[in-house]
């Protein structure tokens, strides 16, 4: 019987009945229960048999795509498919999907959050009190701050129609020009990145990682922003250089970052990466921005939709 590969944990817990609609057009589930990522050499062997692959942050690179003979389709569990190699998907044939905007808002709730708690010491604060602490650090207000967004697709709206509701006054970059009448909807003024990062105090990062975007924030554009700026990245580690990131809260040439992605994921343990995490002023949650539970069903029936799309396509 021809297999459909489902690895994300999503899918186990939230897919059971638009599986069913596969199952129905012939295909078998093999759906990852395991409640966490399957190992490379388990996941390689269910690829091999697999006509279509629901995958998550499994590694689909050209020695294993070539030894998926039966493979017919890939949808990611989400929009990021720097784990798939494309140009090999294409010379095989294999059709590949994305689950565009399906966990926009989760995605950019979170990134709002992170700024709050970023510019309020939440986190540190509330770890002080459950060591039987009581400090009172003083922070910064989101209310009439500028917020730089750069990345204007469906998680930069999404978080400029927030900010709006905060009363933050939007700016936004985008590698394409916005249409005045988007701008207009999202109260936002289109600029560069160096103005963005010379005079925003709250900045947002939405771009996918590319050769272009590696890198993207690094020592000379930590030396441009505000000592009291606050970065958020909640797109894909590697665009921040932590290293930069590390030497740039160290001096205190920034007020605080918050990051839900690493380079790494977990980070890598060195001394500096240690100190990093340690920090006050600098926050790490492990790559939970998509996860909430509307999200997630929203992505099981896109993806499903998706699968169903590419395997009846000629």
């Amino acid at each position: 019987m021809k297999t459909i590969l489902v690895t994300p944990r999503g899918y186990a817990k939230y897919g059971s009945k638009a599986g069913k609609r596969l199952e129905v057009l012939g295909y078998e589930m093999d759906v990852n229960h395991t409640g966490r990522s399957l190992p490379k050499d388990v996941f390689a062997e269910k690829a091999k048999r697999a006509s279509g692959i629901i995958a998550g942050v499994d590694e689909l690179n050209e020695e294993l795509l070539r030894k998926c003979r039966h493979l017919k389709a890939i949808v990611k569990f989400g929009v990021g498919t720097d784990n798939i190699d494309l140009s090999v998907c294409e010379e095989l044939g294999i059709k590949v999907g994305r689950c565009i905007g399906t966990n926009s808002n989760a995605v950019a709730e979170l990134t709002i959050g992170m700024m709050f708690a970023a510019a309020r010491h939440i986190v540190s604060n509330a770890m002080n009190v459950k060591s039987h602490g009581w400090d009172k650090p003083t922070g910064l207000e989101l209310f009439h701050k500028k917020i730089g967004i750069i990345g204007f697709g469906n998680i930069g709206k999404h978080v400029a129609r927030i900010a709006n509701g905060i009363g933050m006054e939007v700016l936004i970059y985008d590698m394409f020009d916005a249409a005045q009448d988007v701008l207009a909807e999202y109260n936002a003024k289109q600029t560069s990145v160096n103005h963005i990062l010379k005079e925003c105090d709250f900045i947002s990062i939405h771009v996918p990682l590319t050769e272009n975007t590696k890198d993207m924030i690094s020592t000379k554009e930590f030396k441009m922003m505000k000592d009291t700026a606050v970065l958020i990245n909640a797109a894909r580690g590697g665009i921040v250089n932590e290293y930069a990131l590390y030497k740039a809260l160290k001096n205190k040439e920034i007020y605080a970052c918050a990051s839900d992605v690493f380079t790494t994921e977990p980070p890598h343990r060195e001394p500096w990466v240690d100190e990093l995490i340690k920090m006050d002023h600098f926050i790490q949650t492990a790559h939970i921005a998509s996860r909430s539970v509307e999200s997630e069903i929203n992505t099981v029936n896109t993806a499903t939709n998706i699968m169903i799309q590419l395997l009846q396509d000629p």
